[in-house]
Parts: structure tokens; sequence; C-alpha cells
């Protein structure tokens, strides 16, 4: 029997995509914060990053359907993004990702918050940035190349 799919890939690929491991790491946030309550709970301020991630999540994806490209990592892209977020960083999903965790995380009071978004940041880079980076390079060249030179990777 074939393994179950989703949009023509099988679902174990779907698995390794930011936003599974962004909802792992929220789940950890939450477990950590009900484990050890902080000591300064920013609700509001943490809706407030998490509602700015989430825009600026949209509107990067609104520039890759724009773009007519592929938003999923690791498919090939068939054009470069640069405008809208992506004059300003080469990666700005996953920098929305990473605002929503922080949001998340200082609305359950978790103290030890920068230790979560910086252990995401890092699997981010890790598992998707880099190879997303060198598949960028070797498929669009020097149009890529010259953008690595002129847009910072994060901000």
């Amino acid at each position: 029997m074939a393994p179950p799919r989703l949009f023509g890939k099988p679902l174990a690929d779907w698995a390794d995509m930011p936003p599974v491991w962004l909802v792992g790491f929220m789940a950890l946030a939450s477990v950590l914060g009900w484990a050890m309550p902080g000591w300064l709970v920013l609700v509001w301020p943490g809706r407030v990053l998490i509602g700015l991630g989430l825009l600026l999540a949209v509107w990067s994806a609104l520039a890759f359907r724009r773009a007519r490209t592929t938003i999923v990592p690791r498919e090939r892209p068939a054009a470069l993004v640069e405008t809208g977020p992506y004059a300003i960083s080469r990666n700005p999903i996953y920098l929305a990702d990473l605002m929503i965790l922080a949001g998340w995380s200082l609305g359950h009071g978790l103290v030890i918050t920068c230790l979560v978004v910086a252990a995401y940041w890092w699997v981010l880079l890790i598992r998707f940035v880099l190879p997303e980076e060198e598949v960028l390079r070797r498929d669009l060249g020097p149009d890529y190349m010259a953008y690595q030179r002129r847009v910072r990777r994060w901000i």
C-alpha cells in the first residue's frame, strides 16, 4: 500500500516543515511555561508580536504568489523573490515564525524565552535556511548571489 499523500507529496515529507517545527516549539514553550512559571507574563505584548509575525508571513506569502514561485522549502524555485519583505530580509517567513514563537513564549510567562526562540532559530538555520541558500545559488546563480550581497539573511 502506498503511503498517504498530500498535494502530491508523501505525508511524511510534510512533517519536516517549518510550521510543524513551529507548532512543536510552541508546545514546548507551553509545557515549560506551565512547569516553570515565569515571574513576568506579557500577554498583550506577546499577542502583538504574534499578530505582527502573522502579518509578515502573509505579506511574504503574497510576494511568492505574485512571483509565481513555490513557497515550499526544498522545492525548485521558478523565480527569485526580491520585492515586499524580501527587499529587507532574505528570510521574512522564518523571521515571522520566530516572532510568533517569541510572542507565544512571552504570553506564557516563559522566563527562558530566549533559549526556546534561539533553539528554533538554530533548527531553521540548519534544516532550512542554509540548504535553501545552496539550492538558490545553484538554480538562480549570479542573480541570487547579487541579491545575497544586497539583502541580509535576517534583518
